[in-house]
């Protein structure tokens, strides 16, 4: 396993957290997506200034997973999301956890998710939950893997 350092994100690296958030997508979904749908995606949802945004609300917080010193993957929870399925408050998302495909299997998510974890424990939360896209098997056996059960499913729009 990797020697890896897990910190929270500040508000002064929104330029590394950008280039962490497009390149883990990218390479999480841009096989499966047109070039045209990647674009808009991440105008839209990855510019500095919606970043900014998410970094600065209350609700939610950021985590670098670093190795030298190198911003390798990061995981973004929110707080008081609750799924229409049910209705169990508190209750923490994981929305985002990522890991440049290069550090896959050296422990990295696992670190990330364990941080989830202890965050849900630090606010005493009933349920920990997240969505997955049902077409990423390696994430939703990695999930599984950790406990996690399918409740229920969304719609996630990317472009088009």
């Amino acid at each position: 396993m990797l020697d890896f350092e897990i910190r929270e994100v500040s508000a002064h690296e929104m330029a590394k957290l950008q280039d962490i958030s497009i390149k883990t997508f990218v390479e999480t979904f841009a096989e499966q997506n047109t070039a045209a749908n990647m674009r808009k995606y991440l105008k839209d949802n990855l510019s500095i200034t919606k970043l900014t945004e998410e970094v600065l609300d209350p609700q939610s917080e950021f985590y670098f997973a670093l190795f030298d010193h190198e911003v390798i993957g990061y995981l973004k929870v929110n707080y008081g999301t609750t799924p229409t399925e049910w209705h169990a408050h508190p209750s923490i998302e994981i929305e985002r956890i990522y890991v440049l495909k290069s550090y896959h299997g050296k422990g990295v998510g696992q670190g990330l998710l364990k941080k989830a974890m202890q965050i849900a424990h630090h606010f005493s939360a009933k349920h920990l939950w997240l969505g997955v896209w049902e077409r990423n098997s390696k994430a939703i056996y990695f999930y599984k893997r950790n406990g996690f059960e399918e409740f229920g499913s969304h719609l996630f729009k990317l472009g088009d």
